[in-house]
């Protein structure tokens, strides 16, 4: 029953759909850091000196997204990249606008300290799944609204079991064309896992300017029918191993988002940066009292 329920969840992201022309990027380049709680407020410290020495010397570009309903001290970090290639030269961006503010001494004492505050991380490719996403947006320009503006984003992640991946392609679909049909407003942009996970895994997220975007939806059964309504059922019952609903809050003061994003609410995005220091080495331990030369 449990995954069943998904599709009647999910109906706060199940919307209209529009053409698509000129999406912004192809792939989502995703870091997830589970913190150590004890080290949070070492993991809040060195994130954001990282991420301001990065926005002063123009790096790479991301989203912060934090845990909200979920598994908790979880932050996890999303770049837009357009191609495989593109992930390599954020990587490079990244690293270099560093060193430029620490020198590579300092760079990696900061690396070094930010892996100290976790208790494990993982990466992941996944493919943006544009043919599948509910009013995906027009151009580059509404994507930077979308995003500009959100403060919150649910995402339903779905793992489909092997061999079941085109139906539930077309399920999504037949979403799709109810929604346009009775015109259900909101988004749904879709991706799917290329690396670094299971390919059969969807993410199904939602930009949300408040939580209580969600409180717009339609029951299942109504949009799609009876007859819609119990093939969804089937349907899903066969496809779906499982599902996860997880929603974030987005931290302004670790993301570096695009201009084009953060020109959209700069009060928002556009933190005034601190004063960058470089890490100082770390002071030799004192001998013991006691200890031969000391008093």
């Amino acid at each position: 029953m449990w995954r069943r329920a998904w599709g009647a969840l999910l109906l706060g992201a199940v919307m209209t759909a529009v053409g698509l022309c000129q999406q912004p990027e192809g792939y989502l380049d995703v870091y997830v850091a589970k913190i150590n709680p004890e080290k949070r407020a070492e993991f809040d410290s060195v994130s954001k000196k990282m991420a301001d020495a990065n926005r002063r010397n123009k790096g790479d570009t991301w989203l912060a997204l934090e845990t909200a309903y979920g598994e908790q001290n979880t932050v996890t970090f999303v770049s837009n990249r357009q191609n495989y290639g593109e992930v390599e030269k954020g990587q490079e961006a990244f690293t270099g606008a560093l060193n430029k503010a620490f020198g590579e001494t300092g760079t990696a004492v900061y690396s070094q300290e930010f892996n100290n505050t976790l208790a494990s991380s993982r990466t992941e490719i996944r493919r943006r799944r544009w043919d599948l996403s509910y009013n995906a947006p027009a151009d580059p320009a509404a994507y930077a609204q979308v995003v500009g503006n959100a403060r919150w984003i649910r995402s339903v992640i779905i793992r489909v079991r092997p061999g079941h991946t085109l139906e539930f392609e077309a399920l999504l679909k037949d979403l799709n064309a109810a929604s346009q049909k009775s015109n259900q407003p909101g988004m749904r942009w879709v991706s799917q896992v290329t690396e670094g996970g299971n390919p059969g895994m969807y993410h199904l997220t939602r930009f949300l300017t408040a939580i209580s975007d969600l409180d717009q939806s339609t029951p299942l059964q109504e949009m799609l029918g009876e007859e819609g309504y119990q093939k969804f059922l089937k349907i899903n019952a066969e496809a779906v191993e499982d599902v996860e609903y997880v929603l974030y809050h987005i931290l302004p003061g670790i993301s570096c988002p695009a201009e084009e994003i953060a020109a959209v609410a700069p009060d928002f995005w556009n933190l005034k940066p601190k004063a960058l220091t470089k890490p100082k080495p770390k002071a030799p331990e004192a001998s013991k009292p006691g200890a031969k030369g000391n008093p």
